[in-house]
């Protein structure tokens, strides 16, 4: 356990999305214990112990539809389910494998925060990085001649006319989700005017930056700042990281529907890949491939 946990430190450390699965219930006689946990990676791999191969499949199927949505769900795994049930909170999946026994698994869906690079030294700069720390953002001041992380959420420039154009250009080109310029109206158009880039990416500058809240003090202006970049992110959502949705095969001997990724159990039979849930299912269609062909 103090493994995984571990795990969970870097790979929030590096901005890495994942899914910790925990055994919150195991009815015998599943192999699985309360508090035993996993981890499920974009790749499909896992790390850790939940139960077995069949369990482990569920699992990280289930855990990589939650990285695509960043939900979270109660995962309720029993042999007696006809098939995959979705209500509020919970997702039950029949499993034939299991030998009598069922899970319930809590998978807690961990996305990196939004990624937030405040450009300037100015009190509204400084206003930025402590208000944005605040609410849960990744806020950071980086060089300019830094590199712009492909997950990043949001710029904004409050530099008060020092090197505001170089960094504008570099986020509009770089598709970054929301581009701000704390400035006056006058300047701010000025400031646009002058940039290099198509008139649609002018267009996409919020400046003067932040929601007209009556702003004054450098927390205030911050403030309706990331009040617009809620705002503008509930209307274009974007992921903080790119994460594809699996794609997903049906195990032709036991029914059960599993990811396919590279850690996936497979065989190719006649040139099709066939992916499994388990090293059982594996082996048995392996032993009898035409049985299951229909």
């Amino acid at each position: 356990m103090s493994g995984v946990l571990t795990r969970v430190d870097d790979l929030r450390s590096g901005r890495t999305p994942f899914v910790l699965a925990t055994v919150v219930r195991a009815e015998r006689p599943t192999s699985a214990k309360p508090g035993d946990r996993a981890l499920v990676l974009p790749d499909g791999s896992m790390e850790g112990f939940v139960g077995g191969s069949c369990a482990e499949s569920t699992v990280r199927l289930q855990g990589l539809r939650l990285l695509a949505s960043g939900e979270s769900t109660l995962l309720r795994i029993t042999p007696s389910a006809v098939s995959e049930t979705v209500t509020e909170g919970l997702v039950t999946v029949g499993n034939p494998c299991l030998s009598g026994g069922s899970l319930d698994i809590f998978l807690e869906a961990m996305l990196p925060p939004m990624l937030v690079h405040v450009h300037g030294e100015a009190p509204v700069a400084r206003a930025l990085l402590e208000i944005g720390r605040a609410l849960g953002h990744d806020v950071r001041r980086p060089s300019p001649s830094d590199p712009l992380p492909d997950d990043l959420g949001a710029l904004v420039v409050a530099s008060h006319g020092r090197d505001e154009e170089p960094a504008l250009v570099a986020a509009l080109r770089a598709r970054v989700p929301y581009v701000g310029l704390v400035a006056s109206r006058r300047r701010g158009r000025a400031v646009l005017e002058s940039l290099d880039v198509s008139p649609e990416d002018r267009a996409r500058v919020h400046t003067p930056a932040g929601l007209d809240i009556g702003a004054r003090t450098p927390p205030e202006v911050a403030l309706s700042v990331y009040a617009e970049l809620i705002a503008s992110r509930v209307r274009t959502p974007a992921p903080v990281e790119p994460v594809v949705l699996a794609a997903e095969a049906v195990d032709p001997v036991c029914g059960m529907t599993v990811a396919v990724s590279e850690t996936a159990l497979s065989l190719v039979d006649n040139g099709l890949t066939v992916y499994f849930c388990g090293a059982g299912c594996r082996s048995a269609y392996a032993d009898d491939p035409e049985r299951y062909h229909a």
